[in-house]
This record gives C-alpha cells, structure tokens and sequence, in this order.
C-alpha cells in the first residue's frame, strides 16, 4: 500500500504553516488531472488523513497543488506566488511518499522527503 504525506514550513517565520489548503491530483490517460483528495494542513503544518484508508496509490504522475495565497492572506502577507504545483512520479506502488514544501513569500523549494 502506498501512503502519502506533506509537511509544509514557512521559512520567513520558522514555523509550521498551519491552515495551507491542498489539493491533490492524478493524471489520467487523456493527459487532464482527476481530484483524488483535498486537505488543510493543521497546527504542525500536516494534514492528517490525506488519503482515505487502503488507498494505494499506483505508479503514475501526480500533482500536489498548495493554495498559499489563502494562507499569506490570513496572516496578511503579500506572497508573489498565488499557489505553488508540485508534480511528481510514483514509480512502483508500496512504498510512503513526502512531498515537503518549504514556503516564503518570495520563494519555495521541495524535495522528496522519507
């Protein structure tokens, strides 16, 4: 079974970024993207649950779309990134998969986590 998390950090404060909407994403046969999942990340930055139980995850692209403008906005930042789309490749299903995102104003960087 595969399992998925996502740990976002705002670097301008060094902290959790508690209330980052998300949206998660499958590319399909057509080339056009299916909504698997949507989530908040909590107090520690987390979304608990992000997929339901027993969901296992098959080799395929996905897209992981972090709705940061929402969030610079509740603490009155102006962000230069309205959102920020990470994609990325499941290539054999079974294994955990973190998708991090470490998040200022001005920039942003991602990586595969453990």
């Amino acid at each position: 079974m595969s399992t998925l998390s996502t740990h976002v950090l705002d670097t301008q404060w060094g902290r959790p970024a508690a209330g980052v909407p998300i949206t998660l994403e499958a590319q399909d046969g057509t080339g056009g993207w299916r909504e698997l999942s949507k989530g908040t990340t909590n107090s520690d930055g987390r979304v608990k649950d992000f997929l339901p139980p027993g969901t296992n995850l098959q080799p395929g692209l996905y897209r992981m779309t972090f709705h940061t403008a929402d969030y610079f906005r509740t603490h009155s930042v102006r962000g230069f990134y309205p959102y920020v789309s990470v994609v990325f490749e499941i290539h054999s299903a079974g294994e955990h998969y973190h998708v991090p995102l470490l998040l200022s104003p001005f920039g942003y960087s991602t990586y595969r986590g453990s």
